[in-house]
C-alpha cells in the first residue's frame, strides 16, 4: 500500500533526508520518500503490519521532535 503523510515544521532538506532514511529502516516499510518542497512523506508499506504507523510516529518524534506527521 502507498500512503502520503503531510509534514508540518520540516525546516531543512537534510532533516527530510534523515527522516526518509529512518522511516525506510522500519519493519513493514518497503520505501520512504520525503518531498521537502511539498512537505510530504510518501511511504509504501505492508498493510499486514499493524504497528507500522505507530513505529513511524515514534521514530519521527525521536529524531525530529518539532516535526508533526499529519494524517496518521
Amino acid at each position: 500500500m502507498k500512503k502520503v503523510i503531510k509534514l508540518e515544521n520540516l525546516d531543512c532538506a537534510n532533516c527530510g533526508m534523515l527522516l526518509e532514511r529512518t522511516v525506510a529502516k522500519i519493519d513493514g516499510v518497503s520505501s520512504a520518500t520525503v518531498n521537502f518542497m511539498a512537505q510530504k512523506l510518501i511511504i509504501e508499506y505492508d498493510e499486514a503490519s499493524e504497528t507500522v504507523f505507530e513505529n513511524i510516529k515514534k521514530s519521527a518524534k525521536r529524531i525530529l521532535p518539532d516535526v508533526k506527521l499529519l494524517g496518521i
